[in-house]
């Protein structure tokens, strides 16, 4: 049976003639989530990229939806996907782009750039006084997936002591000196300089780093989310850092996104907030590597093989 494939991310010509030589008989269809038509989603046996899930309607013909996305939050809703359809992230694209902007903004606040930025903003010459060195440091990195291992092997080979956090902790891996389960958070925060999540967008997570946690951290602790905002109660850390109970943050992701102008988080000296740009496209190499991770498990899926990657719908955690 000739399968229709449908492709959503901003693929080159290099990009397209690895597909189609990993398809051959396959029918592609190119187009955008800004341009995609529910009639485009509804034909297609296979679709590379993320749809918008309001097209999707439990399509019955759809067999496989590669996400270009690390998280599936969208898509694990009840009845959004046929049964039998699989789903598929690209974990282990993104784990170089994102784990160096979280460390640039690491580094950034531990040297006080961010006051000395502010301080050329206004054309004065201020010393900001005592810094930190991330040698020195105890970072604890939540989620260690792609994206945590490669920014806690960065950390750790920058002479930090990295403590891995996972919800079945099982083997450290070599990329962290310490792996601990995640009920073991609230006796590990007040002993740690910096705290930097990559957790996905579930029930659990949701508001994790409330009051009550962020109480916990030192005040001269750092805060840094690249997994998802809604992680993070945005009117407590506005509190732990206007009070001077947190030192800083370096957001990548907020809650809600994107930021509004008018919230208060944005006023606050100390904390650095980018839209969600750490991922995506920004790193060309990333690109290549969500058509990779495509082209092996569109030639999985053809010869009936185990793909990489596949999505446990109850949890929205790779399987």
């Amino acid at each position: 049976m000739t399968k229709k494939i449908l492709v959503l991310i901003p693929v080159k010509d290099k990009h397209k003639l690895q597909l189609e030589e990993t398809a051959p008989n396959g029918i592609f269809t190119y187009a955008s989530p800004l341009t995609v038509t529910e009639k485009m989603a509804a034909e297609s046996h296979i679709i590379i990229g993320n749809v918008p899930p309001k097209l999707l309607r439990a399509s019955e013909k759809l067999e496989l939806l590669q996400l270009n996305s690390s998280g599936a939050d969208a898509y694990i809703k009840e009845g959004l996907l046929a049964p039998g359809t699989m789903l598929a992230s690209a974990t282990g694209a993104y784990g170089k782009a994102v784990s160096e902007h979280m460390l640039a903004m690491l580094l950034s606040l531990q040297k006080k750039l961010h006051l000395y930025r502010d301080a050329q903003n206004r054309k004065e010459w201020a010393d900001e006084g005592e810094v930190v060195s991330i040698t020195d440091s105890r970072i604890l990195v939540l989620g260690l997936g792609d994206i945590g291992r490669s920014f806690a092997a960065l950390t750790k080979a920058l002479g930090a002591y990295v403590i891995g956090m996972k919800r079945r902790p099982g083997t450290a891996p070599s990329c962290v000196h310490e792996l601990l389960p995640t009920e073991e958070l609230k006796q590990v925060l007040p002993t740690v300089d910096a705290v930097v999540s990559f957790l996905p967008n579930t029930p659990e997570t949701k508001h994790l780093f409330d009051r009550t946690l962020l109480s916990l951290m030192k005040p001269s602790a750092i805060l840094l989310n690249g997994g998802r905002g809604n992680s993070v109660d945005p009117d407590a850390l506005y509190d732990a850092l206007s009070s001077g109970a947190l030192y800083a943050a370096g957001l990548d992701v907020t809650d809600p996104e994107p930021l509004p102008p008018g919230h208060k988080l944005w006023s606050l000296p100390n904390v650095y907030i980018t839209p969600h740009v750490a991922g995506k496209y920004h790193l060309p190499e990333t690109l290549d590597r969500i058509v990779e991770i495509a082209c092996s498990n569109l030639s999985s899926h053809l010869e009936g093989k185990p793909l990489k990657n596949l999505i446990d719908l109850t949890t929205g955690y790779c399987k």
